[in-house]
């Protein structure tokens, strides 16, 4: 399968969504938004609580069929059948207080039997994270805790990267070192789909920025990546 598909103009596509819209029984979190994402890429997806932020990152990782319209990834494949492709950070850690990282990470890492993976060691120092520590997760700051959740959806290598609020809780260091870290990534080829409502600690890496409002695409613009 090649890495990357093309539309009919001859431009790469990592995903395409066309008029897709989610109900929950009869709350609409997403209405009518269509977009192309290319690879190699940063995404930001901005907007308020409940714009449909997290829903739509949701749908793109397979996690969430639409009610109406398709999502194509990488060409013609139904999310859910290329989600080894996909790496997908939630707003919840989904780590274990009472292990260290490097333990986190070998739990995690033997979920993909028979696949190349980083070692838990790779991950973390691609994160900027020492794999000897011996303190455990429950003793980690908030900076330090979501770069172990970034490691660890970076175990299977995936192509495309949806990161639900990576920011959160992070003082503005912290914040400042996670985009320097993305921006590596993004430099990498990798597509990278980030949600937030703070705009402009995302800023320094975006190419383009998505704001949602109320479910639908309010604007879609470039943005001025300096990373």
């Amino acid at each position: 399968m090649p890495a990357n598909s093309l539309e009919a103009d001859g431009r790469p596509t990592c995903a395409r969504l066309d008029q897709v819209s989610k109900l929950f029984g009869t709350f609409a979190a997403l209405r009518q938004v269509s977009v192309n994402l290319e690879p190699g890429h940063c995404y930001v997806l901005i907007g308020e609580n409940g714009a449909g932020k997290s829903t739509l990152l949701r749908i793109l990782a397979g996690l969430l069929r639409p009610s109406f319209g398709t999502v194509k990834m990488f060409g013609d494949n139904e999310p859910h059948d290329v989600r080894e492709r996909i790496g997908y950070m939630s707003h919840a850690p989904m780590l274990y207080d009472e292990l260290t990282a490097q333990e986190n990470l070998r739990y995690f890492a033997s979920l993909y039997p028979g696949r190349a993976c980083l070692t838990p060691a790779e991950a973390l120092r691609q994160v900027g994270l020492d794999p000897e520590l011996t303190r455990t997760l429950g003793q980690y700051s908030q900076g330090m805790r979501q770069r172990t959740s970034l490691a660890r959806v970076l175990l299977p290598v995936p192509e495309l990267l949806l990161l639900d609020e990576p920011f959160s809780n992070m003082d503005v260091e912290s914040a400042r070192q996670m985009v320097e870290l993305l921006a590596g990534f993004r430099h990498s080829s990798r597509t990278i789909v980030i949600t937030t409502h703070q705009r402009e600690l995302a800023a320094p890496i975006a190419d383009w920025v998505l704001a949602l409002k109320a479910g639908r695409v309010a604007s879609f613009e470039p943005g001025s990546p300096t990373l």
